[in-house]
Order: structure tokens, then C-alpha cells, then sequence
């Protein structure tokens, strides 16, 4: 379960990027802003998941 959170984390982390730079190169602001919230997001299930991988070992 925690590998499968793990990536869910990790594609978040890339649809977000990629999000941000299409808005970006289209002049969209919405879209880029909604594609760091998406970063943001999986940034803070990473963390998460780190924390909890601490205190499992």
C-alpha cells in the first residue's frame, strides 16, 4: 500500500509539472497555478509517506 501511495505521489509531482509548463507556454495563468497546487499536493503525500517510512525502520 505504501509503494501505491508512493506513486501517487510521484505522478501528481508530474501531471503538475506538466500542467504548470503547458499553462505557462499558453499564456494560461489558471493552469499554471492549478499545476503547482498539483505539485504541492504530491509534494505533501511524499512527505508523508517519508514520515512514515522513519518510523517503520
Amino acid at each position: 500500500m505504501a509503494g501505491n501511495e508512493k506513486s501517487k505521489a510521484k505522478t501528481e509531482q508530474a501531471k503538475g509539472k506538466a500542467k504548470e509548463a503547458v499553462g505557462r507556454a499558453v499564456g494560461n495563468e489558471r493552469m499554471t497555478a492549478e499545476g503547482r497546487a498539483e505539485q504541492s499536493k504530491g509534494d505533501a503525500r511524499q512527505a508523508k509517506e517519508k514520515g512514515k517510512d522513519v518510523f517503520r525502520h
